[in-house]
């Protein structure tokens, strides 16, 4: 029993060792940078968890297509919707000024689409006409939010579409996630407690095609590693603020095993390049932490 009991406090010390050892390096990263990092990392199968500042209500931008997502695919699930039911664009929802590959694969609209090839491009490419169109059919914001709800996620908020965000700065803060709330979804989407098995591979299928923000997250991993993501950037305002910088995915380790990462970088006077590259370095040293 003494032997147990011995090894047990030398690996309980050794895994120590290694998280003072991870917080010190992304420390090193954040160092005397003009912004605010919240980090949230949530190992699968053994359960690591690493938190910096990650209680914090940062915007989330984008990222909330996720969510979106999702709830789109629970009344898929529950048979309010389809997958191929046909949208018709047309000027009232293909605005212009802003991102929409949606727009600029379909410019004159008048075309009916199926609401998958909307949903796919909201999340893998990030377009705001189909996030907007995908919330006109829950009824708004909060129909996303009762779901989230439902499924006890804490520290999320949803209140405004992209339009109102285009709007109003400061609408983006309220749309707000923590990063435990960001890691703890990606469990419970992973685990299938989101959704059906057939709506979760579909959408962890999207996730893994994702195109937007390669020189964050996934800039520095191997290429082939797969990673299925959801990213956020509000650019900078006239006083040159970064609002938010952000990403959240689920990563494949080469063993097979999987860990949740929540990176937002909010309220930010350092470059574009800077932002993202605190989340390209602080997404590297999780990696190598993951595979020592």
């Amino acid at each position: 029993m003494k032997k147990i009991g011995l090894l047990f406090l030398l690996i309980s010390a050794f895994t120590f060792a290694q998280q003072s050892a991870l917080e010190q390096k992304i420390n090193s990263i954040i160092k005397d940078k003009k912004a605010t990092v919240g980090v949230s990392v949530l190992g699968f199968e053994n359960g690591f968890k690493y938190n910096k500042n990650a209680d914090k209500k940062l915007p989330m931008q984008s990222v909330f297509k996720f969510h979106i997502a999702a709830a789109i695919l629970d009344y898929v699930d529950k048979g309010k919707l389809s997958l191929d039911q046909k949208i018709l664009l047309d000027q009232s929802n293909l605005l212009e000024n802003t991102w929409s590959p949606l727009r600029d694969k379909y410019p004159n609209g008048g075309v009916e689409v199926p609401l998958s090839e909307i949903l796919e491009l909201t999340v893998a490419k990030s377009d705001n006409n189909g996030c907007d169109i995908m919330l006109k059919l829950l009824g708004g914001t909060k129909t996303v939010q009762k779901f989230m709800d439902s499924k006890g996620v804490k520290g999320f908020q949803i209140k405004y579409n992209e339009a109102a965000m285009h709007k109003d700065w400061k609408a983006q803060y309220e749309n707000y996630s923590t990063m435990t709330a960001a890691v703890d979804v990606l469990k419970k989407f992973y685990d299938k407690k989101l959704l059906s098995k057939k709506s979760t591979d579909y959408l962890m299928k999207v996730m893994l095609s994702t195109s937007t923000g390669k020189n964050k997250l996934v800039e520095q991993l191997p290429k082939d590693t797969p990673v299925a993501r959801k990213t956020g950037s509000s650019g900078k305002n006239d006083a040159g603020l970064t609002g938010a910088e952000n990403e959240i995915a689920i990563v494949t380790l080469p063993n097979g095993k999987h860990y949740a990462i929540a990176v937002f970088v909010s309220n930010s006077t350092e470059t574009d390049v800077v932002n993202c590259k605190m989340i390209s370095d602080i997404s590297k040293t999780v990696w190598d932490y993951f595979n020592k």
